[in-house]
């Protein structure tokens, strides 16, 4: 990536030379483009929130700019593009969506989240650290973008409008009014869970901001829940892309004997499995952990693993991380340790826990999805 700071080699974490898709796009470069031509100054504190896979951090490095993340892949990237690029360590300072954000911000730049409701939860969070001379610029690409995008920033921040699209990415221009009367931020959000779904039946859920199906209960888990696998007794059961900690706080309450392991890459998914689990007062002993799937745990530690595998990366289409997930759990699993996967019809799940296990079971399906079992041998 070339900018007006340097020439910059970049990845995407895992590395992966067979992936051919960018750790930076068009919008990273507008943005740093913009700020180049309009020279816009870089002093004080300058935040960058979502910054996907640390491009824009990496170019800025030497302002010591804030990056904040809901993704733990990115931070992972980041602090390799870093690495490659010669920063020293502490050059940048790399938060989480669920750190407290630095008391005064003087630029934000906002790399646009799918999510809505992530934007909006970390906006009112950094809301009270903008001043009236703070500068700030969204990014994006014309497709992520929508009119409810601007209102958001014009409602949380201040009179908002957007640039002219180049190469298919616009830029959205933030003017902050400290005066500005904002209402209470929603996030987190909790409801009570439908009935008809096994232990969880009419138990609370909880949702911080930017996880999937955050307002209700998704009809893929609704149909994996009457499904999961029986079983009691001393178990180490893995929700693996845990989300808001449903499927692995049902396990809990069917056998209060089981050892739940929480993973999901990202922090605002973990903190509200946590959220979740101790709402319901769950007996037990449980385990919250951010990471990149499985990698941080013992081989053949695990008797079950229970996973929902998205098949998106951003705005991206891919079975890569379902393949890391499942290859991730055979590795994790016991000899006749079980995966227990749930998916649309499709992706063809099938295919692939053959190619890994040498097996896989149709547990249960219907028009939409299929619940299927591997085991290890």
């Amino acid at each position: 990536m070339t900018t007006a700071w340097g020439e910059f080699e970049l990845s995407r974490f895992p590395e992966d030379p067979r992936d051919r898709l960018r750790a930076w796009d068009a919008s990273d470069a507008y943005l740093l483009r913009h700020l180049a031509q309009e020279r816009i100054p870089l002093s004080g504190t300058v935040v960058v929130l979502g910054d996907r896979w640390g491009a824009l951090v990496t170019a800025l490095a030497e302002h010591g700019p804030v990056q904040i993340t809901d993704s733990f892949l990115s931070q992972e990237a980041t602090r390799a593009n870093l690495a490659r690029a010669g920063v020293e360590p502490g050059g940048v300072r790399l938060l989480t969506t669920q750190d407290p954000p630095p008391d005064r911000v003087d630029v934000l730049l906002v790399r646009v989240p799918k999510s809505l409701a992530l934007l909006e939860d970390q906006l009112q969070r950094l809301a009270p650290a903008v001043h009236e001379g703070t500068v700030v610029v969204g990014t994006g690409m014309v497709k992520e973008i929508h009119t409810s995008t601007l209102e958001l920033f014009e409602r949380i921040l201040g009179p908002t409008r957007t640039s002219l699209a180049e190469q298919k990415a616009r830029l959205i221009l933030c003017t902050p009014d400290p005066a500005l009367e904002r209402a209470a931020n929603p996030w987190p959000y909790s409801y009570a869970l439908p009935e008809g779904i096994g232990t969880v039946s009419g138990r609370t859920v909880v949702n911080h901001a930017g996880v999937f199906c955050a307002d209700r209960l998704d009809i893929g888990t609704r149909f994996f829940l009457q499904h999961l696998p029986a079983g009691r007794g001393p178990r180490r059961v893995v929700d693996l892309g845990c989300g808001n900690g449903v499927v692995g706080t049902a396990v809990a309450l069917a056998d209060p004997t089981a050892e739940v392991l929480f993973v999901d890459e990202s922090f605002q998914a973990v903190a509200s499995a946590e959220a979740t689990f101790k709402a319901n007062g769950v007996p037990g002993h449980a385990e919250f952990r951010v990471g990149d799937g499985l990698a941080g745990v013992a081989a053949g530690s695990v008797d079950v693993v229970l996973n929902n595998p998205p098949f998106h990366s951003h705005q991206a289409t891919t079975d890569a991380t379902a393949w890391r997930m499942f290859s991730g759990a055979r590795r994790a699993l016991r000899p006749g340790g079980e995966l227990w996967v749930i998916g649309n019809r499709h992706l063809g799940y099938h295919v692939k826990l053959r190619r890994l296990f040498g097996n896989s079971q149709l547990v249960a399906s219907d028009p939409k999805f299929v619940v299927l079992k591997a085991v290890k041998r």
